[in-house]
Formats: structure tokens, sequence, C-alpha cells
């Protein structure tokens, strides 16, 4: 004490100016460091005595350090009056039941790291960057690839369905038990393998993919797993293991989309004439995936017992229960056409359809409490099956775009070659690592436990609209090859069923602007949602403990932002030197201010937030690109850094900061805060001139392009575990060994070059080229033939499909025969 008491002293004894720089890099330091409230105390102290404040200050100041300072003096005269005050200008948003249930579903895993303003990055380091097992990798190298080849997307897409053969095939190896545990006939695979399985059968055909999708999503066993009883587990578990039972989930409705809580299917609950407690259930769904073939509907309700008979009252709400589709009353209706996309949609009805009161998921128990169920398998399911198909497709592309590149010639050259092709080329590479990055990452948090409900919503958004942006890329990199359906094309189908990705679990449009910053900012915030709760249950211990903290968590962020920005990050650490030390120290200046500005968005706005989606639009996009960012620096650390991974790896973290930085800019253009919205506007400029990220430079995307065309371990490492065809009639397959030939012919093709640029040899069309040159001795014979097999490949692959008209107008099994199926002649005449 005696210690501490000369050193504010000595504030007394040093020049005025000194005094006031010394107190101001006070300042910054204990907010930088989010130092406890007595030693702001201190400091205050201290500048007091530097500035030779007169002693009625002294006596002021101390008042207020005492307010502050002792808990139930501070409740009394400060906290309690601010609670009534924010309770009566409704400034923090009421929260429903149901928003509650969705905003409670599941738990904060990194995401709350992000918001904190300072993240730990050793603590990220240390999160579980899983591999598959050997019995995960054995099921992926064998039963995936063979279902894969058994099934042909061209072919589904003309027959609308798979061969039986497919069907047997996949029930027999348990496809639709992935997650089902081994005691009841499952796989009772991890998240990662789930995902990389989803992944594999989505580069080779999407209907494939989402039909393994669904019974291994959010659906009946799903939720029997989590929530059923034991007599359910034991019946229906087994059955849908061994693909006996084929399940749908009933949800959507036609005024009930992302808007759940506004469905109008009813259940009743009522006592029949054997004494016993039944369910009378109405509805009307639509979009309802497997539905058509389904033999069991897990059904969404709102349940209603007007006479009291579970006693829990008279309106439970939601409710999940599994009706048999042959009961009475029970409507399997007319397929849905999405897209022309060949897998089972359909709607459903029920018309006053009876079942037992323990047709209810966990039974008696489980009434009124479906939308926790639902919102906790979402919290999870979000996270697996639409990223890893998303990146299938993106992996496929990132595979054939670039063999194509390296395969086609404009004006003399490979198009790989034109600065012009690069540029969408770069950004399917850079987004398929980015991608493959997060889905690692996001499965090894659920492996280990997490349900975090936030990032499973950022996963699902941006996977979906960068695998979008992918397709269009490659669409435009492979130009008529991409437009001419056919055996051939191998983008066409996925062009197509993109929208489908975006629409459901959720459409992205409603994901990016309600959920993932809407629900982020009041659930992952170290302080809001304890501040919302202790509003609502007029709890005034609680309310002080957590507003006074948000106080200091603002103070501290807003110093972290000015001080990190200023020094573009330098003043933060980094837990790693080398190339990915920069965007740590990037990441925890976003990290900082990216909080400050939730918390000013949350004080302007107060419970109107809610309404302003473009602005929370904005927020997402900065906490989605902090935590693909974040999985990113987790891949490159967990796999070695690589050296020859640092394109990709330098593209992808650059683009990161890139999206970040065009969302700040928005945000500080367009948010409302009451008389300060002017400095803001300036603090855009300051920005603006001091960005956080710029877009990759075209350097680091030609090398990004470059690499993607080269044959060889890195272009394997980054499409890795999708499914690659061996025949070279096939699509995927004749690129493949197309680009192996070209590969091999390398050294002769350079041989040819020179000559020709040095005028030994004329520019002639390749067969007479190779025949001058070997004649010439510039080449050996077997040279020459290596490159006339290498250009006869390069011809055929880039051909189209075509037709002739009576065949265009009615496809025919002779149609498939002659583009090489296996199947065709199995087709009848449509």
């Amino acid at each position: 004490m005696e210690e501490l008491l000369s050193l504010l002293g000595f504030f007394g004894e040093l020049p005025l100016w000194v005094s006031i720089g010394s107190s101001i890099i006070l300042v910054l330091v204990l907010g930088y460091t989010g130092a406890p409230l007595l030693l702001w105390a201190l400091a205050g102290y201290a500048a007091l005595i530097g500035l030779a404040a007169p002693e009625w200050l002294f006596i002021v100041y101390t008042a207020l350090v005492l307010l502050f300072n002792i808990k139930p003096l501070r409740r009394v005269l400060l906290s309690s009056p601010i609670m009534k005050l924010l309770d009566v200008l409704n400034f923090l948003p009421t929260i429903s039941e149901t928003e509650q249930t969705a905003i409670e579903a599941g738990t904060v895993w990194v995401e709350g790291e992000l918001f904190s303003g300072k993240p730990d990055f050793k603590r990220i380091l240390n999160e579980p960057y899983p591999e598959l097992t050997t019995e995960e990798q054995a099921f992926l190298d064998g039963p995936v690839e063979k279902v894969c080849s058994l099934v042909n997307d061209w072919d589904v897409f003309v027959k609308k369905d798979f061969e039986e053969e497919a069907w047997d095939y996949m029930r027999k190896e348990g496809f639709f038990g992935l997650i089902i545990p081994k005691k009841y006939g499952g796989l009772e695979f991890s998240a990662t393998a789930h995902s990389a399985i989803v992944a594999k059968l989505a580069s080779r055909c999407g209907p494939l993919a989402t039909t393994i999708m669904v019974p291994n999503s959010l659906g009946p066993a799903e939720l029997l797993m989590h929530y059923g009883t034991d007599k359910q587990k034991e019946y229906y578990l087994p059955r849908l293991a061994a693909g006996v039972e084929m399940p749908c989930f009933a949800l959507t409705e036609p005024n009930a989309g992302s808007d759940a809580g506004g469905m109008t299917s009813n259940g009743e609950v009522f006592k029949g004439e054997d004494g016993e407690l039944y369910l009378k259930l109405n509805w009307n769904k639509r979009y309802i995936t497997l539905a058509a073939i389904s033999t069991v509907i897990g059904l969404a309700f709102k349940l209603h017992d007007p006479e009291n008979l579970l006693g829990k009252g008279k309106d439970l709400g939601i409710t999940c229960a599994l009706i048999p589709s042959d009961t009475k009353g029970v409507v399997l209706g007319k397929r849905h056409d999405p897209l022309g996309v060949p897998f089972y949609n359909c709607p459903t009805q029920g018309h006053d359809v009876i079942v037992p009161i323990d047709a209810i998921i966990g039974g008696e128990g489980g009434a009124g409490n479906g939308w926790r169920m639902l919102m906790e398998s979402l919290a999870v399911g979000r996270g697996i099956s639409l990223p890893a198909q998303g990146l299938g497709g993106a992996k496929l592309s990132t595979r054939v775009v670039g063999a194509y590149a390296a395969i086609r010639k404009q004006f003399g050259l490979n198009i790989g070659k034109f600065e012009g092709i690069e540029e969408p080329m770069a950004r399917i590479g850079g987004y398929t690592y980015l991608m493959e990055s997060a889905r690692k990452f996001t499965t090894g948090g659920l492996d280990k436990g997490a349900k975090p409900a936030v990032v499973t919503a950022i996963a699902k958004y941006n996977f979906t609209e960068l695998t979008r942006e992918i397709i269009n890329d490659a669409m435009d990199v492979v130009g008529g090859s991409g437009i001419s359906r056919g055996p051939r094309n191998v983008f066409a189908n996925g062009y197509i069923s993109l929208p489908i990705a975006i629409t459901v679990e959720g459409a992205n449009i409603l994901t990016r602007t309600l959920m993932i910053f809407g629900q982020g900012a009041i659930r992952c915030h170290p302080y809001a949602f304890n501040e919302i709760n202790a509003l609502m249950e007029k709890d005034v211990k609680a309310f002080d403990e957590n507003f006074w903290a948000h106080i200091g968590h603002v103070s501290r962020n807003k110093v972290r932002s000015f001080l990190l920005g200023i020094t573009r990050g330098r003043l933060a650490g980094s837990p790693v030197s080398g190339v990915a030390a920069k965007y740590y120290r990037k990441m925890a200046w976003t990290s900082a201010t990216f909080a400050f500005l939730a918390d000013i968005a949350l004080g302007s706005y107060g419970g109107g937030l809610k309404m302003k989606e473009k602005i929370a639009g904005r927020y997402a996009d900065i906490l989605s690109f902090m935590y693909l960012g974040t999985a990113t620096l987790r891949r490159f650390e967990a796999e070695g850094r690589r050296k020859e991974d640092e394109d990709f790896f330098r593209w992808s973290m650059d683009y990161a900061f890139y999206r970040i930085q065009v969302a700040f800019e928005g945000i500080f253009s367009e948010i409302k805060v009451p008389g300060l919205s002017w400095a803001f506007r300036l603090t855009g400029v300051w920005s603006r001139l001091n960005p956080i990220g710029t877009y990759p430079s075209d350097a680091l995307g030609h090398k990004v392009a470059k690499a993607m065309q080269e044959s060889g371990e890195l272009r394997d490492r980054m499409t890795d575990g999708i499914y690659i065809p061996k025949e070279p009639t096939e699509a995927v397959g004749r690129y493949e060994h197309t680009l192996q030939l070209i590969t091999e012919a390398a050294p002769a093709y350079k041989k040819l070059y020179i000559a020709m640029k040095k005028k030994e040899l004329p520019k002639d069309s390749p067969e007479q080229l190779v025949e001058k040159a070997v004649s010439k001795g510039i080449i050996t014979k077997e040279e020459g033939e290596l490159v006339k097999t290498a250009e006869s490949a390069r011809e055929d692959a880039i051909q189209v499909d075509d037709f002739t008209l009576e065949e265009y107008a009615h496809i025919t099994p002779s149609v498939l025969a002659n583009k090489g199926f296996k199947a065709a002649g199995e087709l009848e005449t449509q």
C-alpha cells in the first residue's frame, strides 16, 4: 500500500503535460487489457493528483468510486433505476417463448471467442481437427465408392430414379443408418465421417447425396436417438438403419416456411372408448423430401389438449410425432418438381388421422417439446449435410475446371493461361480451400459434443452461397460444355439444383439477416442474453452484475479496436510465427472492432435491432468470415503449415478479410447512432484508408489457378474425398485421362514450342507438326506418338453431347446406350 501511495505521489511531482500524457497512456493500457474497476479507480486518483485537482473534486470522485465499487449501493442507486428506465423505453428486445427456445438451443462454441473482442487463439488451436477412423475410411473407400459407380447423374436425371441395384446396395450397406448407434444396427459414424460421405456422394450425383442426407439429418432417427422412449428406439431405429422404414420429416407448410411457429397443422388429445389417450391430427405440408416413398412420417404440429388430459394445460405448443404413412387419413401427394432435380419430394396431408398418444416422440413427456427438439437438432444438422453437399460440388469444380483449363485451347494457348480465366479459377480453388477448412473444423466441434447453432447457420448459409459462386464461375470457364446437357456435362445439373440448397433448412436470406447476427448478438454475447433475462425476470442483482460488466466490455473493445487499428494489428500477439502470424493479428483486430460495433448496434437500436435486417446482414458477413478465416488458420496449423499450400491458404485468408472489410464499410456508412452517425461516417473514411483486408492479388490468384491445372499431389490433396471415375469414357474420367496424357507429353510439347519459336517448325495442325518434328529429329518417334495420343484425347474431351431431333424429343434407351451408359437398355421409352 505504501508503494502505491508513493506512486500516486510521484504523479503530483510531474510537469502538467507529462501528467496528461501519462494519464492518456495509462487509460489506453487499462482499456486495452480490460483492467478491473479498482485499477481504473486508482488510475483516476493518479490523474487527479497529476492535474493538481482541488480537494472538492477528490471528494466527488471518491463518492463515485464508492458508488460504483460497493455493489449493494450500486444496485439500489444506479442499477435499479436503469432497469426501470430500460423497461419503460422497451430498450432491450423482448423475447418470445419460441425465440427464447431457438436462442437457447445448442451451445456456444468458438463463436463466443470471436464475439468477445479478445479471442483466445491458443484455445482455438487446441480445438480438434478430426480424421476418419479406420472403419470410416474403409466405408468411404468401399461402399461409398461402389454406390457411386452404380449411379450415373445423367441416367438418374433421365430416368428420375436410381436402378434397383443401387437402392438394394444402399439398404444392404447401411447408408440409411449412418448416425444410428451400432446396438440398433446402425453404423454410428462421426459427424466428420457423415459429412465426408455426403460430400463424396454429391461429387457423383446430387439426388444420390440428397437421398442419403435426409434419413441421416433432421428426421425420425435423429429425434428418436435424442428424445425417443426406449420402446420407440427399439422398434424404429433397427428398421430405419436397415432401410426397412423410409422416413421423411414434415415441417414446412404453405404459410409456414421459415416461420415454423406459424404452422396450422394441429393435433388434439382425446380419450377413446377404450379409455386410452389418442391424438386426432390434421395437417397440410409441402416440400417434404422422401415423402412420396416414405413409410413413416415425422410430423411437427401444434398440440391442443382441451380437456387437459395430460395435465399440462390446454395449449401445449409444437410437438413431434411418428405417423406410419399407411395410417387411415394420411395422403402422400403428387410429386413436386424442384427445378427438374429428381429426388423424391411431395406434399402430404392428414385428415382426421387417429394415432395413439405414444406416437409422440418421447411419449407423453415429449408433448409440447417439439420446438426445442427441432431447434437442438437443427443446431447440429445445419453444419453437416448441406455444407458437405456444397463442398462435394466445390471440390469437383476445382478438379474438373483445372483439367479443362489445361486441355481446352483458344488462340493457340491453353485457356488456363489467360488472366481472364485465372480470375474465376482462383475463386474456385480459394473458396474450396476455405470451405474444406470450415467443414472439418465444424464437424470436429460437433464430434466433441458442441451444438453451436450460430456456427452451423454460418456453415449452411456460406457453403451454399460460395458453392453457387463456384458453379457460376465453373460454367463461365467451360462455356458451351457447361450449357450443353448430356452425359458429358459435369456442371449443368449442379447449376440447376443449387437454388434448392439455398432455400431449404432455413432460406438463406433469413439465415443471414435474422439468424446469424440476430441470434448471435444475443446468444454469443458474454452479457446481452443475461441482461435480457434479468430484465424479464426483474432480477436486479443479475442485471447489475451483467450490465456493468457489459460497460467494461464495451470500453475494452473500443480501446482495443482503436489501438489495433492504428497499429494494423501489430499490437496483438500471434500464437504462431511465419506466414500465418499476420492473419492472427488481423483476426484480433477484426474481433475487437466487430465486438465494439455489435454493442453500438445493440445500444443504438435496442429492441428494434431485429428489424434492421440490412445492417444485421453486414454484421453476419463479418462474423461468417471471421469464423471461416479462423477455421482456415486452424487447418493450416493442423496440416503442418505446408509450404506448398501457402498460396491457397493466403488467397483464402486475404479473401476472408476482404469480405470483412466490405461489410465494415457498409456498417460505417449505414449505421444510425443517435447524435454520432457523422462520427461513424468519418470512421468509414479512415477504414477505407486503413483497410483490414483487400482482395487477393492477381499474382496470388495466378499461382492458385496454375496449381489447379497441374497434375500431382497438391491438386489431389485439394480435391481429396470426391469420386473420380477411372474409366476415360466417363465425363470426369475423360478429363482426368486427358490431363494425364498432356502432362506426360509435356517435355515433347516444350520441344515443339521451342522449335516453332526458332522457326524450325511451321505453325501447322498437330498431326502434321508431329510428323515434321519427328522427321527433323526434334522429338523421338515415341514422343510423337504420345503427343498424337494426347491430342486425340484433347479433341475428344472438348466435345459436347448432341441428339437427333427424334432423340431429343423422346429420350430412349438407345440414346443412352449410344452415350455409353451401363443400364441404358433397362430404361423405358418416355
